[in-house]
């Protein structure tokens, strides 16, 4: 018997509402940036202390994400999607309640942004498991690509919102999500849709527990590196021990999850070559992710521009992927993922390969951006996360996004250390066009990766097979 869908219009409310819960969750990455000065002020921390106002945030991200996915699959969307949003909105009430607060206000703070960032690594791969249920085949990628604007859109309206809002205090940057998600939890529970439960009786605490263990082993250890001393920091107690922990983790959840009835990383998915090798695009692209932290940082070094003047260099970038986005989604329907995923790789390592040598010439500099920032979202948008619902059964769609949104989170933590580490070992502007062609050669590696990806005639047959 053949699915029912829902109507156009209903699948248009539901697109709405996960495009404004979506948005409200990647806006909260970067509306940060401009108070950290003012954050750093006020609360007595310094820098490196100030990095875990984004560490913390990335890390519990990458713990909620299985953990809500699965939840999904299990429970229903429409509950988890809800409480997800309620997690962010309690996070940022708490986050905004840490500039009163007359003691530990810096550790409430990242209580607040524990939560806030938990509570989003549900909404993203809940929202894109809902395209999976509720559009037909040929109209996932046009919708998967509207979600994928989101990252581009609050990429240029973050900093700028967070530089109007700051004047009032740099709480009321939280406080703005609340009515937001008040927004979005209400109209979630009248439009999205009941889907179905898939109840069971043994949850997988010990994978979860091994899990969080893992990944909060690797982000300490990462952070706590110093990329302008790094052999000396990699070999303090402060970074080798977690590292090396994370390493033995990580075999430990392999063979956890295999024993689990309902693993909650659905390694099962990895038995297709599709879904091997997209895990590993999409490490790629983490990687890759990370080099735009250091584009402003860059154009100080070869365009001698101040370090105000340089933050408004990103522009080119972030509005490409904005304006991008929606036109690979429409492209995906009619060509498949291997053709964008090629062309976008191709792109990057490119775009790359040009700031790297020419750096100095500011037109050539932001033509490199707009390749880079098309190259991205072509790659790390809607493409890989078509291949998941393709290659997913309906009980298993959110966690197969899940697989996505860690190896990506993996690839920016691993990324921004390497780089890092490039940038600061050769003085000026070497270091950087070091770093950038280390960034083409992983573009080059997603190309190669990419040779293996179905067609799109084979795509389709596999997705009306996972209906």
């Amino acid at each position: 018997m053949e699915k029912q869908f829902c109507d156009t219009k209903q699948r248009n409310q539901i697109l709405v509402l996960l495009f404004i819960g979506v948005f409200m969750g990647a806006l909260d990455i970067g509306i940060v940036g401009p108070a950290l000065p003012s954050m750093e002020s006020s609360l007595g921390i310094d820098a490196r202390a100030a990095s875990w106002i984004f560490a913390i945030y990335i890390l519990f991200f990458m713990i909620g994400t299985p953990l809500m996915a699965k939840l999904s699959d299990m429970y229903g969307r429409r509950g988890i999607y809800i409480i997800d949003v309620g997690l962010f909105a309690i996070g940022s009430i708490i986050t905004a309640l840490s500039a009163v607060s007359s003691s530990f206000s810096f550790e409430i703070l990242l209580l607040g942004r524990a939560i806030q960032g938990f509570g989003a690594g549900g909404i993203f791969p809940v929202a894109s498991a809902f395209i999976g249920d509720t559009f037909p085949p040929e109209k996932r990628g046009g919708a998967l690509g509207i979600i994928g604007a989101v990252f581009g859109f609050s990429g240029v309206i973050g900093p700028i919102l967070g530089g109007l809002l700051l004047p009032f205090g740099w709480q009321w940057l939280f406080i703005i999500n609340i009515p937001i998600a008040l927004m979005v939890i209400v109209l979630g529970y009248f439009i999205l849709p009941i889907t179905e439960r898939k109840l069971i009786s043994n949850f997988d605490w010990k994978g979860t527990l091994v899990l969080a263990v893992m990944v909060t082993a690797l982000a300490i250890g990462i952070n706590q590196i110093e990329t302008d001393n790094f052999m000396n920091s990699f070999l303090s107690l402060k970074v080798w021990p977690f590292l090396v922990l994370a390493m033995i983790m990580l075999p430990i959840l392999l063979k956890l999850e295999k024993m689990a009835e309902e693993p909650i990383i659905q390694i099962d998915l990895l038995r297709s070559k599709e879904v091997r090798l997209a895990t590993g695009i999409s490490v790629g692209t983490g990687l890759s992710q990370s080099a735009i932290v250091f584009v402003p940082s860059f154009a100080v070094v070869a365009l001698s521009l101040s370090t105000s003047s340089a933050s408004l260099i990103l522009i080119p970038l972030v509005l490409t992927m904005a304006i991008s986005a929606p036109v690979v989604g429409q492209l995906l329907d009619r060509m498949g993922s291997r053709v964008l995923i090629l062309f976008g790789s191709f792109l990057i390592m490119g775009g790359m390969f040009m700031i790297s040598f020419f750096a100095s010439n500011i037109y050539v500099f932001v033509i490199s951006e707009i390749i880079i920032g098309m190259g991205l979202i072509t790659v790390l948008g809607s493409p890989l996360r078509y291949i998941m619902l393709s290659e997913s059964p309906p009980q298993e769609r959110a966690a197969g996004q899940a697989l996505i949104n860690i190896n990506a989170s993996v690839g920016q933590l691993v990324g921004g250390a390497l780089l890092g580490t490039v940038i600061a070992s050769q003085a000026g502007l070497s270091g950087f066009s070091m770093a950038y062609i280390i960034m083409a050669l992983v573009g080059l590696a997603i190309l190669l990766l990419a040779l293996g990806l179905k067609s799109r005639n084979e795509q389709m047959k596999t997705m009306n097979k996972n209906l």
